[in-house]
């Protein structure tokens, strides 16, 4: 997109961490919002800080998890907004621990909110997207939506089928002015990097980025019309590694793991 300022944009997950910041850069940039998230006071805060960059925005509190509850936000999307020009969807949640030890309602709720939201609100605003002179589909997935983790199966499931469904409809719906991306971060400070379960895990900070230089490069892939962006450097590094030595790299994730946790003889 070369020109999004007096555009709208639809950005769920809204109230806190990438979403957030998301949503506030493209306030600077001079875009009305529609803000989506289930914690109504963050919400509210939020649109405030948006309001203050000059723009329209709305809210709209529901739960991504119920299917009803994201029709009613499509239903008002599309009554309160003539045009829709951007879709950020970067609403999601995060699980740490053994697979056995996830529960089926846990397991369920983690796909309806990291994978069918965004497939529903992507699908149901399509006809919307299509019919702007220029408009632009972001879809936050993760780098562990393209190379292997420990004890994320129902996360890396959410993002590896995140990352498809965008190439999937970049492949089919791409042109110059429409474009889809999938944006892989790697660790970021958001409050989702808190792990959930109990076997807890401390990411160093030197290995993380800020919502806000997610949200700079998500711009950066608006503009420019990039398909998969993954970032940064060391999320790279991961995802060459993993393409190029895939075998070394799947080593080192079954056996090292194991000789580290190995209790000494």
């Amino acid at each position: 997109m070369r020109n999004i300022r007096g555009g709208r944009a639809v950005v769920t997950g809204a109230a806190s961490g990438i979403g957030r910041a998301i949503a506030l850069a493209l306030a600077r940039e001079g875009v009305d919002l529609f803000l989506v998230d289930i914690d109504a006071p963050a919400l509210a805060t939020a649109a405030e800080e948006a309001r203050a960059a000059g723009v329209n925005v709305l809210t709209h509190c529901c739960d991504l998890a119920v299917a009803e509850d994201v029709a009613t936000a499509i239903a008002t999307i599309r009554s309160s907004c003539s045009a829709v020009s951007i879709l950020v969807n970067s609403a999601g949640i995060a699980y740490y621990d053994a697979t056995q030890a996830m529960t089926e309602v846990h397991f369920e709720r983690l796909l309806a909110i990291n994978l069918l939201a965004p497939i529903r609100l992507t699908r149901a605003l399509l006809p919307l997207l299509v019919q702007q002179p220029e408009a632009h589909v972001v879809n936050i997935c993760s780098i562990y939506g393209l190379v292997s983790m420990r004890k994320a199966v129902a996360y890396q499931t959410s993002k590896f089928g995140l990352v498809g469904f965008t190439m999937g409809l970049r492949a089919e719906y791409w042109r110059r002015n429409f474009g889809l991306t999938a944006l892989c971060p790697g660790f970021v400070k958001t409050p989702m990097l808190t792990k959930v379960g109990d076997d807890k895990q401390v990411v160093p900070d030197w290995i993380c980025v800020t919502p806000e230089a997610i949200a700079a490069r998500t711009l950066r892939a608006i503009h420019r019309n990039h398909g998969l962006v993954v970032v940064p450097m060391s999320a790279r590094l991961l995802w060459w590694l993993a393409r190029l030595l895939p075998f070394r790299v799947d080593w080192v994730l079954r056996e090292g793991w194991r000789n580290k946790r190995r209790p000494p003889a």
